[in-house]
């Protein structure tokens, strides 16, 4: 039997990056697949191709994680395709990277309510489906700059770190349901986003990684899948790193 068979996941921000690599390896090991983004584009398509060729039912919907009203539209349009929502990745992110001096109102504020904010919108909205099945994998993405810190990064950063203390707190809310609430705190892993990033910065970062290495988002995605199933029942509130020993 594979791991997350009879199971469905919802993942945000899974059009690509590390949400699609989760979603990929969720339907490889047998999980029904719903996923959302900022929008329903040829990369959602895609996706969903890409997911049904496991054999699992999957669908792509359009959502904005930051807004609490679209949060509660996503949960109750799923609930309608599919017949339980048994785990829930909250990755949805962004970053407006700059010094605190030059760093805009507007950069802060987009930051905490599309990294900080859709975790709780998502949660919160789900938490009645899962406290009514009395099962539930809670799944969120933080990073090793919320732990650390890191310099141009306090929006995200600060993000970061308020995932981490939610996760704690609500693991202790919902435990008593069967209901576990883990963040996973990925370092320097290669995407898009990271892509960006001018190549000195990138070597520096890599000559700090004791394994001098960069991750890759499969990396992220299979302890997702351990969060996700069955072998991690007795594991929650932890947040823990997929870094490669990583520490700034």
């Amino acid at each position: 039997m594979k791991l997350l068979e009879g199971k469905t996941a919802l993942i945000t921000g899974a059009n690509r990056g590390i949400g699609k690599s989760i979603a990929l390896k969720f339907a490889e090991f047998g999980a029904n697949v719903a996923f959302s983004d900022i929008q329903y584009n040829d990369d959602s398509i895609q996706l969903e191709q890409e997911l049904a060729a496991f054999g699992v039912k999957a669908k792509g919907y359009a959502s904005d994680a930051s807004s609490f009203a679209d949060s509660e539209q996503l949960i109750a349009g799923i609930m309608e395709d599919f017949p339980t929502i048994d785990v829930l990745v909250n990755n949805a992110g962004i970053t407006r990277d700059n010094l605190l001096l030059r760093m805009t109102e507007q950069d802060w504020d987009r930051v905490i309510n599309v990294n900080l904010k859709s975790v709780f919108n998502l949660t919160k909205a789900i938490q009645k489906v899962m406290i009514k099945q009395r099962f539930g994998s809670i799944i969120n993405m933080s990073s090793v700059v919320g732990i650390e810190g890191n310099s141009g990064q306090s929006n995200y950063s600060a993000s970061k770190a308020g995932i981490i203390g939610f996760t704690k707190s609500i693991a202790q809310e919902l435990g008593s349901r069967n209901i576990r609430c883990n963040a996973i705190a990925p370092g320097y892993i290669e995407t898009e986003m990271t892509a960006r990033l001018p190549q000195e910065f990138r070597d520096k970062w890599i000559q700090d990684i004791p394994m001098k290495r960069a991750g890759t988002p499969d990396d992220v995605a299979n302890l997702a899948l351990f969060l996700a199933s069955d072998l991690s029942s007795y594991i929650t509130g932890q947040a823990i790193p997929v870094c490669g020993g990583l520490h700034t």
